[in-house]
């Protein structure tokens, strides 16, 4: 295995992942967007639209010391909104919902066998209701993207970050 090379990536990372063109997976790069369209970030902290990059990632992620993860969970109830961190994103991560998720434990694991800092990490989602083909959110989803961006406002505060809210 090579060497990690850290790249200067900010302190914080808000990683929103799944495919957009399958309706509710791409439920976590929709609320990044509406977090990017809605705020203006510091320097310390990047918003990552992680699509389905998997292990691809780790280069955008190596050297951030908290990281902020915005996806579609598996759960019964479509709407259902979660959130995980410490041992219990890993757990999160064994359920595999799909392949992009993989990736990110797959990252995750990398940090953990190369002996590098793992970053402080917590994953906030909400239950799919149609994965099927198309470009929109269902009306459950989209429903759930303004509660999402307040838990991640709130995650964020916890960590000392307080975006600007973007005029107009």
């Amino acid at each position: 295995m090579s060497e990690i090379d850290p790249i200067s990536a900010p302190e914080i990372t808000i990683l929103g992942v799944g495919n957009i063109v399958l309706k509710d997976e791409g439920f976590g790069v929709r609320v990044v967007e509406a977090l990017q369209e809605q705020y203006e970030w510091p320097d310390n902290v990047q918003l990552l639209d992680g699509g389905t990059l998997g292990m691809e990632l780790l280069r955008f992620v190596t050297g951030t010391k908290k990281l902020l993860v915005i996806d579609a969970v598996a759960g019964e109830k479509p709407g259902k909104v979660y959130r995980f961190a410490g041992d219990s994103v890993s757990d999160h991560f064994n359920e595999k919902l799909s392949a992009h998720e993989i990736g990110i434990q797959d990252v995750l694991t990398v940090y953990k066998i190369g002996g590098h800092d793992m970053p402080e990490t917590v994953v906030i989602g909400a239950v799919p209701e149609d994965i099927e083909a198309g470009m929109d959110l269902t009306p459950t989803l989209q429903a759930c993207v303004p509660e999402l961006c307040d838990m991640a406002l709130k995650e964020l505060a916890a960590w000392g970050v307080s975006p600007k809210p973007r005029k107009g």
